[in-house]
């Protein structure tokens, strides 16, 4: 076999079919783009509505509440840092884009999950194409994204979701399947309906697994959305992307350490929610 002609007929298929919905699909990708944008530009202006040091305050006060007051304290401490960088506009941009990326992800994901942890054929048919998702590279999902929307923050969002999605999905299904097996035939003796067993029993003992998955979303939607950078979804992404092509070392830098502040405390806020245990860690 000619395995030149057989890589240049399946590129050309590619081609064709992405040829092919950019000329007959065009209007619901323009569509899907201007909601994409504007939900990222809602929540851009609400992030952007109070000033830097007032947002700050308040996250710091979340810090204090849900961790303590050491943290609360690094937490503001840290975000005046990234004003004081010159970084406020893009740090925010690039919460912006996380938030919105994973409220995508998360209606996706949490309702799939919980019924694929109810339906176990599901689960077994949704593991390959998660495991697929999970293993291929960032980057390949922002290419076709680029062909049939167009640089900019629609196509970041919709690569940030791809990456968010498996691993909310996986540990929904993995809470919901845990249920110990007593309570469920206790519902079933007290003759509780499926609703019921479901908000009532299920639910409860899968909460801390889907917390875990929404964390772990979160920190999947930080790494990608600097990826995206490359295709000018703004934010800290693209301010890193800039300074690569000038060389810009010093830029770099500034922008990294505001991600990794964002990530951290991201990172940390979900994880004591999760827990529920306010207070009990700096």
């Amino acid at each position: 076999m000619d395995n030149a002609a057989f890589v240049q007929g399946f590129d050309r298929i590619i081609d064709d079919a992405l040829f092919w919905l950019s000329d007959h699909a065009a209007f619901l990708f323009d569509f899907f783009r201007a909601m994409l944008e504007g939900l990222y530009e809602g929540v851009l202006w609400l992030v952007m509505l109070a000033p830097a040091y007032a947002v700050a305050a308040i996250m710091g006060l979340i810090g204090w509440r849900l961790i303590g007051p050491a943290f609360g304290a690094l937490t503001a401490a840290a975000l005046v840092f990234c004003a004081l960088m010159g970084l406020w506009p893009e740090t925010m941009e690039t919460l912006a884009l996380v938030i919105a990326a994973s409220v995508i992800a998360l209606a996706i994901s949490l309702p799939i999950g919980a019924i694929a942890g109810l339906v176990p054929w599901l689960d077994r048919a949704l593991t390959p194409a998660l495991d697929l998702i999970q293993t291929l590279p960032p980057y390949i999902y922002l290419l076709p994204a680029i062909a049939l929307l167009g640089y900019g923050p629609a196509t970041a969002l919709v690569a940030t979701v791809i990456v968010a999605v498996p691993p909310a999905i996986r540990l929904t299904a993995l809470g919901i399947r845990q249920t110990p097996r007593e309570f469920i035939e206790l519902g079933q003796a007290v003759g509780v309906s499926p609703l019921q067993m479901f908000l009532k029993i299920r639910l409860p003992f899968a909460v801390p697994s889907i917390m875990a998955g929404i964390n772990q979303s979160l920190m999947m939607a930080f790494g990608m959305v600097v990826i995206a950078g490359i295709v000018g979804s703004g934010g800290l992404g693209e301010t890193i992307y800039g300074a690569i092509r000038t060389l810009d070392i010093a830029t770099s830098i500034n922008a990294s350490i505001a991600i990794v502040i964002l990530t951290m405390m991201l990172d940390r806020l979900t994880q004591s929610a999760a827990a529920g245990r306010p207070g009990d860690r700096t």
